[in-house]
């Protein structure tokens, strides 16, 4: 028998275990990629890698999902190419499997879903009626299946290889080139799909694939249109859907496997892809290898304190990053120069802001192969991208925003760029007109922005495109500068300024001076937009004056010239007063990449502790760790890299060597760079109230200022907070650099 003491020390040591720090957890465990499936956030929640070209999931009812999933109603099937976070039209959709009993249809094969499976790398569902149960894992290059039937004398895994996401967005639908498929034996299936159009109204682009399945059919057929034709090995190209099937006599519990992978090089490819990357049958492996890769990125950045939820939110987050744009090196349909390739810019109107920010701080080798393979889309297809996807540039939505990431690149030091090429880029942006399809790449309208010094209203978008412009032209003069070319610099810094061409001396609110559009000979534009008379709070998009947006939030972004902002909105306590009725008004937007920027104007008026408020306020109100649990789109990662920065306590000015500071949320963050050097963030006293920075220490100095920058971190440091529940004025020292400073 037991003494009374062995109890108590073995109930210690359970206790103990209970209570082991909360970072010992895998990262991997606070992912929850059902996060933003419901509302507006469009993300994506099969199994993927980081920067995987296979997004493996389930596509949903109409299939009118960017994503491919809705939490209820119908699956349609499961196909291996998707983009995350999106709106709009939608993209890919491609190479669909089916698992099924009995009849075969070639229009309608779906079925009601019983419950569902979601974890990084990994995915499940069980059908409702039939009892099927589908997991879903993947590689870069290749998605692995695993069905389990119930006893069957006709169970069957069909592929449909004209399958594709559709839409109700007029102009922004994909329709299908052609397809074909080929039973090569009782095993193996191959194909390709052939599609063109969607968000980006692309050029067609071409989906192959090649399956090799651990069972054996007892019979196969495939379909062309809608005649199925049982026996027949193959279907050839004629523009019309085609699809096949393998037909199985199953036992109870049965699983069948089936490799796929997916090239968009050639079905030799494809099967090449498969071979190198799952050379096996073990399912349960690749699952385990998909989270380890994950682990491996989210490790880059560790964070203690803050709550369970905090770490949820915030690694779901960290998470979505890094599922785009894609890399498809090595699958360039169009041109060869031994260049990485990265796909599904989509698009960097949205991801130049933070995105791409957090991507060079913690992954910087991949941010070098990303502003390199888009140099080489300028050298190979006449322009860099603002959004790109199927290898086709296009929608361009504001400025030429690839500029402002080349600069990111150039200021923050990166190694391996071409920037004498990427400066090239930018001066054929700035110079030359896209021609008649303007929202394809280039800047539209740039023959007014450079004779009248504004684009007027003769073109869609004018004050956004002014606004926009201005800043990538400062931008591409910070790249001139550095390579010695003061002519071009200076040329493009005097561009720059003319956002103040659109500085319109009209009131709102009891504040004066907003940005409005202008006819071609001067003149004021007064006009009506959308059946109303044009006013400040007008908010349009594609034809309109400004994009997803209006002059209230557009006229606060000057990032490279916040001090001659400030300025002109008649000097800090006004601009502070302005921004107060801003965010009390509701006028912020966080669901929308415009006023990414504008909490932390704060900071250059000297009242940081209000950049810390804001901040903090929008992260707890419309950040949470549920499926809807996203303000907006998340547009490849942009809301879940808005939380992380502000998380961590800092936000990027892409483009310029900067952070602004807001306010942490967790005790401790630190960051491995791919360097090997850590940058460490640490919060004494703070809490749910202890939300404002009382002193903070860079590199171990008192810091006196709300800003820092990244060549001052990039070789290693520390942030060090010691935080207060009172609002405190620490930044007394000096504001963020503005150029007319």
């Amino acid at each position: 028998m037991k003494s009374a003491s062995f109890y108590l020390a073995l109930l210690g040591i359970v206790l103990s275990i209970q209570m082991l720090p909360a970072q010992n957890k895998k990262l991997t465990s606070y992912v929850d990629t059902r996060i933003g499936t419901i509302g507006d956030g469009n993300v994506f929640p099969g199994p993927s890698l980081p920067y995987g070209l296979v997004k493996l999931g389930p596509d949903c009812g109409d299939r009118h999902a960017n994503s491919g999933y809705y939490p209820n109603g119908e699956i349609q099937g499961f196909s291996h190419t998707h983009v995350n976070g999106t709106g709009g039209g939608p993209k890919y959709g491609n190479i669909l499997f089916m698992p099924g009993i009995g009849e075969i249809k070639p229009d309608k094969h779906t079925s009601l879903r019983n419950s569902e499976t979601f974890k990084v790398g990994y995915y499940a569902t069980t059908f409702a009626g039939s009892g099927i149960k589908t997991e879903l894992t993947c590689t870069h290059s290749c998605g692995f299946h695993r069905y389990t039937f119930p006893a069957a004398d006709d169970a069957y895994i069909l592929v449909d290889a004209a399958s594709f996401l559709t839409t109700t967005f007029r102009g922004e639908d994909q329709n299908l080139v052609g397809s074909e498929i080929e039973i090569v034996n009782d095993r193996e299936i191959r194909g390709y799909s052939r599609v063109r159009g969607g968000w980006n109204a692309g050029d067609a682009y071409t989906v192959y694939f090649h399956a090799i399945f651990d069972t054996p059919a007892v019979s196969s057929g495939t379909w062309k249109g809608d005649k199925l034709e049982n026996g027949v090995r193959s279907q050839y190209d004629e523009g019309l859907p085609t699809g096949g099937y393998l037909r199985f006599k199953t036992s109870p519990d049965q699983s069948i496997k089936v490799k796929v992978g997916i090239s968009f090089i050639s079905t030799g490819k494809a099967k090449a892809n498969l071979m190198k990357e799952i050379p096996h049958w073990d399912f349960d492996r690749i699952v385990s290898e998909a989270d380890a890769a994950w682990e491996n990125l989210l490790s880059k950045v560790r964070v203690e304190g803050g709550t369970e939820t905090d770490k949820r939110i915030f690694y779901s987050s960290l998470y979505r990053i890094f599922l785009q744009p894609t890399d498809k090196t090595g699958e360039n349909p169009k041109w060869t120069t031994g260049q990485p390739c990265y796909d599904d810019f989509y698009a960097i109107w949205d991801t130049y802001r933070a995105t791409h920010p957090f991507i060079t701080l913690v992954n910087e080798n991949r941010q070098v192969d990303i502003v390199n393979s888009l140099i080489d889309i300028y050298k190979n297809d006449k322009y860099m991208p603002d959004a790109r996807s199927g290898f086709s540039n296009g929608r361009t939505q504001g400025g030429s925003n690839c500029d402002v990431l080349v600069a990111d690149a150039f200021v923050k030091k990166l190694k391996g760029i071409d920037y004498e090429a990427g400066l090239a880029s930018m001066i054929k942006n700035a110079e030359v007109p896209p021609g008649d399809d303007e929202r394809k790449e280039g800047r539209g309208g740039i023959s007014d922005y450079n004779n009248l010094g504004y684009v007027s209203k003769n073109y869609e978008r004018s004050g956004s495109r002014t606004i926009e412009y201005a800043y990538d032209d400062w931008c591409s003069a910070q790249v001139a500068k550095g390579l010695g070319k003061d002519s071009i610099a200076r040329k493009y810094i005097q561009r720059s300024g003319n956002w103040q061409n659109l500085w319109r001396p009209i009131s709102s609110e009891g504040f004066t001076g907003f940005i409005m559009p202008r006819n071609p000979d001067g003149t004021w534009w007064d006009g009506m937009e959308r059946g109303k008379p044009f006013t400040v709070h007008s908010a349009g998009s594609w034809d309109d004056v400004f994009y997803e947006s209006n002059s209230w939030e557009y006229s606060l972004y000057v990032p490279h010239d916040v001090h001659k902002l400030i300025e002109k909105c008649g000097g800090q306590e006004t601009f502070i007063a302005r921004l107060d009725t801003f965010f009390n008004k509701r006028y912020f937007n966080v669901a929308n990449e415009p006023g990414f920027f504008t909490p932390c104007l704060y900071n250059y008026a000297g009242v940081q502790y209000k950049t810390a408020k804001t901040v903090r306020n929008i992260l707890s109100h419309y950040y949470k760790d549920t499926p809807d649990g996203i303000p907006g789109n998340d547009d490849s990662g942009s809301m879940g890299a808005w939380y992380c920065f502000h998380a961590l306590g800092f936000f990027p000015i892409a483009g310029q060597d900067l952070y602004l500071i807001s306010s942490p949320v967790f005790s401790k963050a630190v960051i491995t760079m791919d360097n090997g050097k850590t940058f460490t963030i640490t919060s004494t006293n703070g809490s749910e109230k202890n939300i404002y920075i009382q002193s903070a220490k860079l590199n171990g100095k008192p810091l006196d200022r709300s800003w820092f920058r990244h060549t001052e971190i990039m070789n290693g440091g520390t942030l060090e907070f010691v935080m207060t529940d009172k609002p405190v004025r620490w930044d007394s020292g000096e504001l963020p650099p503005s150029e007319s400073e």
